[in-house]
């Protein structure tokens, strides 16, 4: 591969990382985590996620292999949290209805912040 070659690739991967890595939503309005206080995984996330997500195993629940699958631990919503930051951004999941905005805005906030279990 020639120097110019890999220029451009490492060019076209380093604007690829960049936009990824963007803290907006996936509906282009940017969101300040700063003013969202209710991101706590025990408090805030895992009860939204238990009721409009890990209900029954046609969801989330136990036995589903929907999607990321169970989603009934802070180990399995940790390790699906890319699916369901994108799932919760773009609207489309909790399937058949919506969360609040704020439900939605400590979602994404708890994600974007690393998703501590906390």
């Amino acid at each position: 591969m020639s120097k110019f070659s890999s220029f451009i690739l490492l060019t076209i991967l380093t604007i690829t990382l960049l936009i990824a890595c963007s803290k907006d939503n996936d509906t282009g309005a940017s969101l300040d985590c700063s003013t969202v206080t209710n991101k706590a995984f025990a408090a805030d996330i895992n009860p939204i996620i238990q009721s409009s997500c890990a209900f029954s195993s046609g969801c989330h629940g136990s036995g589903s292999t929907n999607g990321p699958g169970v989603l009934t631990s802070y180990t399995s919503v940790f390790n699906a949290r890319t699916a369901i930051r994108s799932a919760v951004a773009s609207g489309s999941m909790p399937q058949g209805s919506s969360l609040a905005t704020n439900q939605k805005n400590s979602i994404l906030c708890w994600i974007d912040s690393g998703a501590p279990n906390n």
